[in-house]
C-alpha cells in the first residue's frame, strides 16, 4: 500500500504557566496508507483532536516530523495552496464551524474562490450544487442559513465544504458526536460512500469504541498524548494486548453472553497533562504493573504480531 501521511516522534506542548508545559502529545510515530480509515481513540485530554490537527498543519508541532507524500509539511511555514486543498477537515460540532450569517451557498463556496477553481457565478453554483446532491441534499438549501437547518444536515454542509476542494486526506473529528443515533448512522454510510467515490483517505477521531470499530480499518489508542497500541481494527477488538486497551473493551456490551468479559474497572482519574507520570502514562491505574520499571522507563512502541504495535513492558 502506498504511504500517504508518516508521523516522525512528533510533539506538541502549549506553554502553560512559568516555564511549565501540557504535554497534550508526547512523541507519536505511526503512519497511514492511501485509502486508510484510519481512527484515533482515546478519552478527553488524550490528544487525539490535537494530533489530528497537526496532522494537517492547523496546529505546529513543537518537534519531529510530518510527511504528506514523503514531504515534511513541518519546515513549511505557510502550506502552499495546493497541499492545504488536498488536506481538510470536519469539525466536531456541526453548529459553530458554519457561520452563522452566511448562506449554505457562500460556505460551501469559499473554498473554490480561495483557491481560483470557478471562473463564474453559475460555474461555482453548478459545482456547488453538485456537492450538495452528493451529501444528499438539494438546490432548494443553496440560500437557506446554518440555523434553518438540523444538525445531520449542518454535518452534511460541512462534508460538502471539505470535498468540494478534491482533497486526499480528510481528517474527522468526532464528526457524529453531536447526532442523534439514526442521523449518525446515515452520516457514516455516506462517508464510506464518499472515500469510494473520490478515493479518500481518512483520519477518524472518536470516544466512542463501537463507531471506530464499524467505520475504521486501523486504529491507534491514545492515552495522555502517547499512543498505547495501534494496528488493524479487527486484531485488535480480537486481542486487545495492552491494560488501557484491554479495560477500554471490557465495557463495550456484547450480545453473544460467551463472549462477555468481566468489566475492568479503572482505578483513580485521569493524571493531569500538565504533570504525566514518568515512565508509562498508564502506569497509575494499570492493573498489570510489573514493577519500576513501568514506573521509572517509558516503554517503546513496538511490533508484537504482525502489523500490531503495543507500547508495554509485559512484551519486552
Amino acid at each position: 500500500m502506498e504511504e500517504l501521511i508518516q508521523l516522525k516522534e512528533i510533539k506538541k506542548y502549549f506553554p502553560w504557566k512559568k516555564y511549565k508545559y501540557v504535554k497534550a502529545v508526547d512523541g507519536v510515530s505511526l503512519s497511514i496508507n492511501k485509502r486508510d480509515i484510519f481512527g484515533l481513540v482515546g478519552e478527553s485530554g488524550s490528544g487525539k483532536t490535537t494530533l489530528g490537527r497537526m496532522m494537517i498543519h492547523l496546529i505546529d508541532s513543537t518537534s519531529g516530523s510530518i510527511f504528506y507524500k514523503g514531504k515534511d509539511i513541518t519546515k513549511i511555514k505557510k502550506l502552499e495552496k495546493n497541499l492545504r486543498r488536498n488536506m481538510q477537515i470536519v469539525f466536531q460540532d456541526p453548529y459553530s464551524s458554519l457561520h452563522p450569517r452566511k448562506k449554505i451557498k457562500d460556505i460551501i463556496g469559499s473554498g473554490l474562490r480561495t483557491h481560483n477553481l470557478v471562473r463564474s457565478e453559475g460555474e461555482l453554483v453548478t459545482k456547488i450544487e453538485q456537492f450538495l446532491n452528493l451529501v444528499g441534499m438539494g438546490e432548494e438549501h443553496l440560500y437557506r442559513y446554518p440555523h434553518e437547518l438540523s444538525g445531520g444536515q449542518r454535518q452534511r454542509i460541512a462534508i460538502a465544504r471539505a470535498l468540494i476542494l478534491n482533497p486526499e486526506f480528510v481528517v474527522l473529528d468526532e464528526p457524529t458526536s453531536s447526532l442523534d443515533v439514526s442521523v449518525q448512522a446515515e452520516i457514516l454510510n455516506l462517508l464510506k460512500k464518499l472515500r469510494e467515490e473520490f478515493d479518500l483517505t481518512y483520519v477518524f477521531i472518536t470516544h466512542d469504541l463501537y463507531l471506530a470499530r464499524i467505520i475504521t480499518e486501523k486504529i491507534a489508542i491514545m492515552y495522555l498524548g502517547k499512543i498505547m497500541e495501534y494496528g488493524d481494527t479487527e486484531s485488535i477488538f480480537k486481542n486487545p494486548l495492552h491494560p488501557y486497551t484491554e479495560a477500554l473493551f471490557s465495557v463495550i456490551p456484547k450480545l453473544d453472553p460467551q463472549k462477555r468479559t468481566k468489566k475492568i474497572i479503572l482505578k483513580g482519574e485521569i493524571p493531569s497533562p500538565f504533570d504525566p507520570p514518568l515512565g508509562c502514562r498508564f502506569h497509575t491505574r494499570c492493573m498489570k504493573k510489573i514493577g519500576e520499571i513501568c514506573e521509572k522507563v517509558s516503554p517503546p512502541l513496538k511490533e508484537v504480531e504482525e502489523k500490531h504495535f503495543v507500547s508495554c513492558h509485559l512484551y519486552d
